[in-house]
Formats: structure tokens, sequence, C-alpha cells
């Protein structure tokens, strides 16, 4: 008998051993998604559907909730953070910002302050103009840019973040000079330009649909290698799939793309990144949130270990050299 307790035993700690990471762990009060952007941007509405799609298909046993906190580029939202070591109750919802902010300003982080969980999709960008704009290529803009540098007002999400980098990479692509005006968040800078106070912006689909579908802007081309694949009709006479690629209307840039990422504070459980990563791949998946990736056409790229470290390493880098170039790299 007591051989066979004995052997119990030992299987009994053999299964434990041998279970999955995640299981040994589970939230065990609500999940704070802390968005780095202002209310109805992009980083705020990915989150929020992230949240819904986690409610609607019971992957988590906490309820979710979402805060704001855009200050700073931000960097807000990653300073809260920092400071959040080891709360494994907290994510930070952010884009590439996390790793350029501080090669760009003085702040109170770094970029390693914070654990890579995972990121779940990328953002096209599309130049966009007034709905009544003379400019119908981004050539004509460019050329515009050339004949009166500055007098053009591009707006875009935050200062030296990826609305003004792009705007950046095609002045220097072009020689074209314009004006930029960094606000709080790309909605607020889609606003301004349905209301005619800017002339484009360089809004992601997420942030510009809602005018673009009122008929309040017009999409000029998107900077990718091929046109987005959607084509059911966002607009009564327009998909995705119907906007031009920028290279197609003659501007020698292929591709831009901004990466929608998640971060822990630091020294979190490995068990809980394990667990979150599993709970957001599993959210990614969800027809809810695939509808979402669609309405704006998103593209879906699931990114997490030591996969997701190497891109944040590699983009650090090609994001430090231009930076370096345009005289933004903090000394």
């Amino acid at each position: 008998m007591k051989t066979l307790a004995l052997t119990s035993l030992v299987a009994i700690a053999a299964a434990f051993a041998s279970a999955p990471a995640s299981a040994q762990w589970a939230p065990t009060k609500p999940i704070e998604f802390v968005a780095a952007g202002g209310a109805g941007g992009g980083t705020d509405q990915f989150a929020r559907q992230l949240q819904a799609a986690i409610a609607k298909n019971d992957l988590a046993p906490e309820n979710v909730v979402v805060a704001n906190k855009g200050g700073g580029s931000g960097a807000e939202a990653f300073i809260y953070g920092t400071g959040s070591a080891g709360d494994a109750h907290k994510l930070i919802f952010g884009t590439s910002n996390e790793w350029q902010l501080p090669l760009v300003t003085k702040i109170g982080y770094k970029p390693d302050s914070l654990t890579p969980v995972a990121t779940l999709a990328v953002d096209e960008f599309i130049v966009w103009v007034q709905a009544d704009s003379p400019y119908n290529t981004i050539m004509d803009l460019v050329n515009a840019g050339k004949e009166k540098p500055g007098a053009i007002k591009f707006g875009g999400s935050q200062s030296k973040d990826v609305d003004q980098t792009l705007l950046r990479q095609i002045e220097a692509a072009t020689g074209a000079k314009f004006l930029y005006i960094p606000f709080k968040s790309g909605s607020e800078a889609a606003v301004q330009l349905a209301g005619n106070h800017i002339d484009a912006n360089t809004n992601n689909p997420a942030e510009n649909v809602g005018q673009w579908r009122a008929g309040q802007a017009k999409a000029l081309c998107v900077v990718a290698p091929q046109r987005m694949a959607y084509k059911d009709k966002v607009t009564e006479t327009q998909s995705w799939n119907d906007i031009p690629t920028c290279k197609e209307q003659g501007l020698p840039i292929e591709s831009y793309q901004m990466p929608r990422t998640v971060f822990a504070p630091a020294d979190v459980p490995a068990e809980a990144v394990a667990y979150y990563t599993d709970m957001l791949r599993k959210a990614s998946e969800t027809p809810e949130f695939q509808a979402y990736l669609k309405t704006t056409s998103q593209t879906p790229r699931f990114l997490a270990g030591e996969e997701f470290k190497s891109y944040i390493a590699d983009n650090a880098e090609t994001s430090r050299k231009q930076f370096e170039a345009d005289g933004w790299l903090v000394k």
C-alpha cells in the first residue's frame, strides 16, 4: 500500500511539473489595459476592441478595463507601466513609440523597462486630404510642397512620432517641404482635416475611416507595396482596395507600417506573460476582432517571444538611423 501511495504521489507531482506554465497563473482582479493614446485614437480603439472580444468569448476570468494615458506622445502610459513593476494585472498598449520615444526625447523610462508581450497587427498608412481638395494624387501634393515650401499643413498624432516620421520620409524622398502640426491623437487630426483646418494628414485607416465614409476626407494613396486586400465597399463608391499605392502614383517609398504592440510591466512572472500571450492570441483570432481588422484595414500579424524581441531590436536600429539623419536623436 505504501508503494502504491508513493507511486501515486510521484505521478501527481510529475503531472504538475509537466503542466503548461500559463496554467499555473491567472488574473485574480480586473485587468487594466492602458492605452498610450487619447480616447478615440487608434491605440484606444485597438485596446477596446480586444476588451470586447475577450469579454464576449469569455477569455479571462476577470473583467478588463481600459484607461487612456496619452500624454507626452504616449510616454505617460509607458512611465505608468514602468512605475508598476511587478504588477501582473496591467498591460500597456502602444505602437513602435514604446522604443522610439526614448530615442528622440529625454523621458522617464527606458524601452527595456517594460516586458514585451505581443504584436497583434500592423497598420498601413494613408495620405488623406480634404474632401474637396484640388490634390488628387500624392505627387500633386508633393509638387505643391515644392512650389510653396511650408505652406501646406499636414496634421498627425504627436511630435517626432510615426506620423511625422513618415512625413519626413516623404520630404526626404521628394524635396518637398510641409508644415507639420501635431495633435493629441490621430482621431483629432482626422477631425481637424474634416473641418478644413489642415490640408492633409498621414493617418492610418482606423483613425480616418469615419470621415472618409461620411465624405469629409479623400484618400490619395496607401504607403504599401500593394493595395490593401479588403474589397467590400466602405464608402458608397470605394473599398480599401480601390485606394492606389503611393508608389503607383510616383512616390519612391514602397512601404511604411506601424505595429500594434502590448507590453507588461517589468518583473511580472513569466507565467503571467505566457497567460496574456495566449489570451491575446485567442482574442486576435475571434470573428469579432477579425471583423474589426477588416473594417479598419489593418494587417493581422502576431509576434511574441523572441520573434517580437528581434522585431523591436531591428526596428529600433532603423529608427535610430533615421532620427539621427533628421537631427532628432536625443543627446
